[in-house]
């Protein structure tokens, strides 16, 4: 096309839609409580294909509650051309994370389908189940079991802290879509771009309002169990003890010494620290953590995992201790073509841009595996992110779904 025909979004109706779903799970101090799958969750995926419905797009429904709504193309034996992110929330998160790209998305096929633009590949907005990872781990794992990076029956095995499994809840969502078409996992994608803000700040300072990101890093992910001893605080001497808080924090502070690196390039994050039994007055026979390390080289992401084992086991007296290294990531790039197509469409409308990379995991990554893929980043308030100041400015919203919308034309016209 040519650059005066790529049909403009609507700015309006976009932040609207946002607006909507920020009730969804809306939290008093303005940010969105809406965990995986909850009853807020799925009453937005339930929303979405109102929306979709209403334009006549078609849903479908995965194995593992990835949601795909569908405008057809000319030739429906093509895979579709994809965009999309997620819809739950971190807890007490912000606005912004995971629904920009599922609306932007969608504000993409609703302003090609009013242009009356008819496309040869099918146009699909992805909503990937539990990217954030907050109420059943690992993170990303929709789109990890869409590409078969997971096993599904593990991951529909996965339990919340109240031992609900993801798979009931996967059937709850089934029996509130009873519309949605049934749609096997690795059904082929012909591409994929994700719009989502920056969660940091150079997009800020920059001033520009696109990034074309290069790639993402990657990570390892621990789980820790530490077994002490219950026992009464207060007649119990320290002799005698098998404290297990004692010995966790024991551990995450030698873990922060050896993976301290003066550039401020590795991300180590504890962000969950389970103290049981909880009671006030009892030394805690057992403690649960979880340790998430980045970083963008895979030799060096590896060399320094591979030492947390042993840091653990040797600050683990007289505690007993257990440890399962969970599926990693590498560190990944994205295709040159998609990079540029990203910063031709921005250039086309006079939008700032430059190059970045992404230290945030989002569900591209995965669906990289199976097709070309990219993402688009717009900048956030100071770069708060997974927290209800979390802010994007309504231009900006704008701008990332103009873009994708220029790409998935471009894309599903060939």
């Amino acid at each position: 096309m040519s650059p005066n025909t790529y049909p403009s979004v609507n700015a309006e109706r976009l932040w609207q839609r946002h607006m909507d779903m920020a009730k969804i799970g809306g939290t008093p101090g303005g940010g969105v409580h809406r965990l995986a799958l909850t009853s807020e969750d799925i009453e937005a995926h339930v929303l979405l294909v109102q929306w979709a419905e209403a334009r006549g797009f078609s849903v479908a429904l995965d194995p593992m509650g990835n949601m795909f709504l569908r405008r057809e193309g000319s030739d429906p034996s093509l895979p579709p051309v994809s965009s999309g992110s997620h819809t739950d929330t971190q807890p007490n998160g912000g606005r912004f994370d995971g629904i920009t790209g599922v609306l932007t998305a969608f504000e993409a096929l609703e302003t090609i389908n009013e242009a009356g633009i008819e496309t040869r590949y099918p146009l699909e907005v992805a909503i990937w189940n539990n990217e954030e990872g907050a109420r059943f781990t690992p993170a990303c794992m929709g789109s990890a079991a869409y590409v078969g990076f997971t096993d599904l029956d593990d991951m529909l095995s996965r339990k919340d802290q109240q031992d609900t499994t993801m798979g009931t809840c996967v059937e709850e969502l089934a029996k509130a879509l009873p519309q949605a078409q049934p749609r096997d996992l690795g059904t082929p994608i012909a591409f994929f771009i994700e719009s989502h803000i920056e969660q940091g700040v150079k997009l800020e300072t920059s001033g520009n309002v696109i990034g074309a990101v290069t790639g993402m890093q990657g990570y390892r992910r621990f789980e820790i169990e530490v077994i002490g001893e219950d026992a009464h605080s207060g007649t119990t001497p320290r002799s005698r003890r098998k404290d297990a808080f004692v010995a966790a924090t024991d551990m995450t502070r030698a873990m922060r010494e050896v993976l301290w690196d003066d550039e401020d390039e590795m991300r180590y994050t504890i962000g969950r620290f389970d103290v049981l039994p909880g009671g006030v007055s009892v030394v805690p026979g057992q403690v649960n953590f979880y340790v998430d390390l980045r970083y963008h080289d895979k030799a060096t992401l590896d060399r320094l995992a591979d030492e947390i084992p042993e840091i653990c086991k040797s600050h683990a007296d007289p505690c007993e201790m257990r440890i399962v290294d969970t599926p990693s990531v590498d560190p990944m790039v994205f295709p040159e073509d998609v990079v540029t197509s990203i910063e031709a469409a921005a250039e086309r409308h006079g939008y700032g841009h430059e190059r970045m990379y992404s230290y945030a995991g989002h569900d591209a990554r995965h669906v990289a595996r199976i097709c070309p893929a990219g993402m688009v980043f717009i900048p956030c308030w100071k770069g708060i992110s997974h927290n209800e100041a979390e802010r994007a400015e309504p231009e900006h919203v704008a701008a990332a779904a103009q873009v994708i919308s220029d790409i998935l034309i471009d894309r599903a016209a060939a």
